[in-house]
Parts: C-alpha cells; sequence; structure tokens
C-alpha cells in the first residue's frame, strides 16, 4: 500500500545545474541534498524543504512542463509570492481553489510550479 510521496521529479536541460541552485536553495530557500554517486553521474540535482523532495532530472530532449507542476504547500504566502517576483521569478495567482491562496510561478528552465496556502478556517 502507498504510505506517502517520496519525491517528485522534474525535467532540465544538460548544463542546467548551477542556475537550478541558484533558484531552488536561493529563491525558493530549499536545501540541496546529494545524490548517490551513480546517480549524481546523470546530472541533475536534488532539493529538499522539509518533507518535501523535488528531483531535477537531465533529459536530452528536454521540454519544460507547462500543465503537470508540483504543488508546494507554504507559510506566509504573500511574503513569499514577493521574494519570487523581486528575484525576477513570474506570479501569476489564481483564486480557482477553494479554501486556498495559491499561485503559479516557473523555474528558471521553464516547469510550472504551484505554491498554495490553506485559509484559516473560522
Amino acid at each position: 500500500m502507498i504510505t506517502a510521496l517520496d519525491h517528485v521529479q522534474l525535467a532540465a536541460p544538460a548544463g542546467s545545474e548551477d542556475l537550478l541552485r541558484a533558484y531552488y536553495v536561493d529563491v525558493l530557500g530549499m536545501t540541496e541534498v546529494p545524490k548517490p554517486p551513480v546517480l549524481a553521474a546523470r546530472g541533475g540535482c536534488w532539493f529538499q524543504a522539509g518533507g518535501v523532495q523535488l528531483h531535477l532530472g537531465i533529459e536530452t530532449d528536454f521540454r519544460p512542463a507547462k500543465k503537470a507542476h508540483p504543488g508546494l504547500q507554504v507559510t506566509g504566502i504573500e511574503a513569499y509570492a514577493e521574494r519570487l517576483a523581486a528575484s525576477g521569478a513570474s506570479v501569476i495567482w489564481d483564486d480557482g481553489l477553494p479554501g486556498h491562496l495559491r499561485f503559479y510561478s516557473q523555474d528558471p528552465v521553464g516547469n510550472r510550479l504551484e505554491f498554495l496556502q490553506p485559509l484559516k478556517r473560522r
């Protein structure tokens, strides 16, 4: 039986690791996780924040994910959106999910990311 989500993998073009590190670590505030040596030889990067892991794997015929995306739950979503916008990332708010504040953005290679925060119930 499935008990948890271990990670989400997104693709990236060859040679984009430094760009990905700058975004996922410096902008999003994630920590880079060392890849096992046999997998590190393939390139790419792994990142973690709390119990969430994102793996960015190198894909030869890379095309960014425009619809498929990870949904990342955050706290202080307004400040987080300002942080992304200040770094030059797009921030597109969407009120289509009842009970949540959320926006979409793109990583530096064009993959879609969703950021959401549940509204407190009164």
